[in-house]
C-alpha cells in the first residue's frame, strides 16, 4: 500500500470562509457504460451510480460524483476507511476481471479541498466563469469548471460546505489563490 502524504498541510481560517486539505482520503475513478457495467457496480457497492449530469450520490461510507457519462470519482467519506479497500477489491473483482469496466486508483492524482462558510461562492465567482447561482441551493450538485484558471471538481456537499478536487500538481498554487482571494472578502 501507498504511503499517502498530504499536498498543502494546511489551515486556514478567515471571517467568512474557511479552508482545509482534507487528509489524503481514498479516490477511485470507474469507467464503463454498459447496463451490466452500472448493475454490477450497484451490486457491489450498493449504491446506484448518479446518471444525471452534474450530480453525486452518498451513503455512509463513500460518495461518487458523476463526471461524464461514463466516468465517475467515488471516495470515502472518511479518512481511516479501511472498509474503502473491500470495496476496490470488490469492483476490480466484479468489474475490471469480468471485462465490464475500468476501475482506477487516483488517490495520490486529486487532492480534495475542504470550504466552509457564507463566502464560498462570492470566492468563487472571483476566479471561475461557471455561474453558481443555482449550484449553491442544490445538495449533491457537482461540477468540472476552471477555478483560477485550473481544472477543478467542485461538490456542494451542503449549505455553505463544498468539497474541491484539484490535480496535485496544480493544489498548492489553488491553495494559495484561495487563501489570498478569502482573506480579501
Amino acid at each position: 500500500m501507498l504511503n499517502f502524504q498530504t499536498a498543502i498541510n494546511d489551515q486556514k481560517n478567515f471571517s467568512e470562509i474557511k479552508l482545509n486539505e482534507i487528509s489524503p482520503i481514498r479516490k477511485l475513478i470507474l469507467r464503463g457504460k454498459s447496463r451490466e457495467f452500472l448493475s454490477a457496480v450497484g451490486k457491489t457497492i450498493n449504491i446506484l451510480l448518479p446518471t444525471e449530469p452534474n450530480t453525486s450520490s452518498s451513503n455512509g461510507e463513500i460518495t461518487i460524483i458523476w463526471l461524464s457519462p461514463d466516468e465517475w470519482i467515488i471516495f470515502s467519506n472518511s479518512i481511516d476507511n479501511q472498509d474503502f479497500n473491500q470495496i476496490e477489491e470488490k469492483l476490480v473483482q466484479n468489474i475490471c476481471k469480468t471485462k465490464l469496466g475500468a476501475v482506477i486508483d487516483v488517490t495520490d492524482q486529486f487532492v480534495m479541498i475542504n470550504l466552509t462558510g457564507n463566502k464560498i461562492f462570492d470566492l468563487f465567482q472571483k476566479g471561475s466563469p461557471f455561474n453558481f447561482n443555482e449550484f449553491r441551493n442544490k445538495k449533491g450538485a457537482t461540477t468540472q469548471t476552471l477555478l483560477a484558471k485550473i481544472d477543478v471538481i467542485i461538490q456542494n456537499k451542503d449549505q455553505n460546505d463544498i468539497n474541491v478536487f484539484v490535480r496535485r500538481s496544480f493544489s498548492r498554487h489553488l491553495y494559495s489563490w484561495m487563501s489570498d482571494s478569502a482573506s480579501r472578502l
